[in-house]
């Protein structure tokens, strides 16, 4: 099952406030360790929404709106995307995390990605192609 695992916005993160090389440190480790065992497929910080854009969808309209954005506490600063066996193996790895936001109170959202059986009879062998032939030429784009 893979896992995306969110590291939420903070006040700091927000404000732009670059981790310290303690974090850095901690965090390389905890990477590194998730590569070694074979966890972690992708992860990144993310700049804070001020330097970010929504495309918002309504009634065919779509309207643009600048960053920042409001209600930290829905933004995400981070993301892991983890192949793991359960929610179980994915929360026992979280225990194990440096705290992402040292000095301040902050939450971690792990929530399953769809996987193409989620989808059942509605995903077509047509459509259950195009998305291997799709996912079959990102790992190409990407040397995979």
């Amino acid at each position: 099952m893979r896992v995306m695992v969110m590291i939420k916005a903070t006040k700091n993160s927000e404000a732009g406030v670059m981790p310290g090389e303690e974090l850095l440190t901690a965090m390389g480790k905890f990477n590194e360790e998730l590569v070694a065992a074979g966890v972690m497929l992708a992860g990144d910080g993310l700049h804070p929404s001020q330097k970010g854009k929504r495309v918002k969808f309504s009634g065919g309209k779509r309207t643009i709106i600048d960053g920042p954005f409001a209600e930290t506490k829905e933004l995400i600063a981070g993301y892991w995307i983890w192949q793991v066996k359960s929610m179980v193996e994915a929360l026992e790895w979280m225990k194990r995390c440096p705290d992402p936001m040292p000095g301040e109170e902050s939450d971690v959202e792990l929530r399953p990605l769809f996987e193409m059986e989620d989808f059942g009879e509605e995903l077509t062998p047509e459509l259950r192609e195009q998305e291997d032939r799709l996912r079959t030429e990102l790992e190409r784009q990407q040397g995979v």
